[in-house]
């Protein structure tokens, strides 16, 4: 039994947890975009416009507030204007990131707004700067956001659109230190410059440009990088960091099939994203002092060997609680971080790596991390509150590493103060007891909310079996400064409850 002191201060605010911390990222790669999101309007299975019904409405349960397309790696090798007008004048071209398929374009800009209109969420869109053009990126931007007589804005029109869009987030290149160019950090920032200047603003759309950031650890191409684009309109810069349980991209390890040992690698692998975020941190405070740039995770998530017998390009993989204790662990991290990081994008939304949804034909499965995302989506525009828990320690005698994670944060609803805790355990054996103390003169005040989701750690949902793992809702009264609670092994755990001075 791990035991253990959770002190929360909850009058003392932090920062703002930004909605786009939970935010979602869509590829054409393997199943995401064709037969994961989008069936063609011809489709047996129900769809509004192509796109399917109940992919949306999973997405929209989990109050999905952003979603990044096209790539990945796809982004540095897609040309916009390929995908929009008549679908038989759309280009096929070989998906030479992918699997080598043939992309036919049916899926495009106008279909990814329409995506984002039904889940009720913002664009986030990565301009291709691998092997396009600073004219093809400015036309992209005024096709999108420009009104009036321009040859864009007509083209739009012309294509069922006449009213422009409003686009917010706007990715200049994607990776550009490997598959988007393998580019240096001062030639990119150079290459930067140029394409933000020429992505203008339309109108009232103000645009919410990111610089294409680090791989992991490398510190320095974020320290170039700021040196270089610091005060060229430059709002954020994104990060990538993936879980891979030996750390080896040679050998990845199974989705389901692994060892104690193997998991606590896992564990151990994704708290190193902890590490890597205070070390751009670092290099941020030093050449943004006045945190003009915020951090955005736009990939994360694990990465295993694709499942037998899928194509090795399509990246699908199966996910169980192993999954789940990584998305717990990351989203109290970036919860922990919310005043410097604004958005993260786990990888992805469907069918590929980390995927909070599968498809099968017309089945849809959740998965155990859709279920962490459903549990934290309390967390969306609430403040996050300062909170001390000594994590305990869990493992074996090779790996060694922290049990607990947690984070909490304050909404006020219809008056009332409403506290939400998320816990993650990630022992494989011992449960923890944690007392929950307030501070500074505030109490438990009523009925308190309580989710919780647990299984065995290789356990998942198949198309077959797909209700195997689920979240546990229970209600309970709690009242004065103190509470005890029990947080049993591999699981995540969920409070909302009322609070009072």
């Amino acid at each position: 039994m791990i035991q253990t002191k959770l002190k929360i201060n909850a009058n003392k605010e932090c920062s703002h947890i930004a909605p786009e911390i939970y935010g979602q990222f869509s590829e054409h790669l393997g199943r995401c975009i064709y037969e994961g999101i989008y069936v063609g309007e011809d489709s047996d299975i129900p769809n509004k416009n192509g796109i399917r019904t109940d992919v949306v409405e999973a997405l929209k349960e989990l109050k999905v507030p952003v979603l990044r397309w096209p790539g990945g790696c796809f982004a540095d090798e897609y040309h916009w204007k390929d995908g929009i007008g008549p679908e038989e004048n759309r280009r096929h071209m070989v998906n030479s990131n992918w699997g080598g398929v043939v992309e036919d374009n049916s899926f495009g800009t106008h279909e990814f707004m329409d995506l984002c209109e039904q889940i009720g969420c913002e664009p986030y869109l990565a301009v291709n700067m691998g092997s396009g053009t600073v004219a093809e990126a400015a036309d992209w931007v005024e096709y999108l956001t420009a009104d009036g007589e321009s040859d864009m804005a007509k083209l739009r029109a012309k294509n069922g659109h006449k009213e422009p869009w409003k686009i917010k987030y706007l990715g200049i290149g994607n990776e550009n230190w490997g598959c988007g160019g393998n580019m240096s950090a001062d030639y990119y920032a150079n290459e930067y410059k140029k394409y933000q200047t020429f992505c203008r603003e339309y109108g009232d759309n103000h645009l919410y440009k990111i610089a294409c950031g680090p791989s992991a650890d490398d510190y320095e191409w974020t320290k170039e990088l700021l040196k270089r684009v610091n005060g060229c309109h430059t709002r954020g810069i994104s990060l990538h960091y993936y879980t891979l349980p030996t750390g080896d991209w040679g050998h990845k390890g199974s989705a389901t099939e692994f060892d104690e040992k193997e998991y606590y690698q896992t564990i151990q692998q994704t708290m190193r994203m902890d590490e890597v975020i205070k070390g751009h941190l670092a290099v941020m405070d030093k050449y943004d002092p006045d945190h003009k740039i915020s951090l955005i995770v736009d990939e994360w998530g694990t990465w295993y060997d694709v499942e037998p017998g899928m194509n090795p390009g399509f990246l699908y993989q199966q996910n169980t609680m192993r999954d789940a204790i990584v998305a717990a662990y990351n989203l109290n991290l970036f919860n922990k971080h919310s005043d410097r990081i604004a958005m993260a994008n786990i990888a992805q939304a469907v069918n590929v790596l980390q995927a909070m949804i599968l498809t099968q034909a017309d089945q849809l499965v959740k998965t155990p991390t859709y279920e962490v995302f459903w549990m934290y989506r309390d967390h969306q525009n609430a403040t996050l509150v300062e909170s001390h828990m000594l994590p305990g320690m869990t493992g074996t005698e090779e790996v060694w590493v922290p049990a607990l994670s947690e984070s909490c944060s304050i909404q006020e609803k219809n008056g009332e103060k409403i506290l939400t805790i998320t816990l993650s355990n990630a022992s494989l054996k011992d449960p923890a007891q944690i007392a929950i103390e307030l501070e500074e003169g505030m109490q438990f005040a009523g009925e308190a909310s309580i989710t919780e989701l647990t299984g065995e750690v290789h356990a998942h949902n198949t198309f077959e079996q797909p209700d195997c793992i689920m979240h546990q809702d229970k209600i309970e009264q709690w009242s004065g400064k103190t509470k005890t609670i029990e947080v049993g092994p591999c699981s995540v755990y969920k409070v909302s409850v009322h609070v009072k001075a």
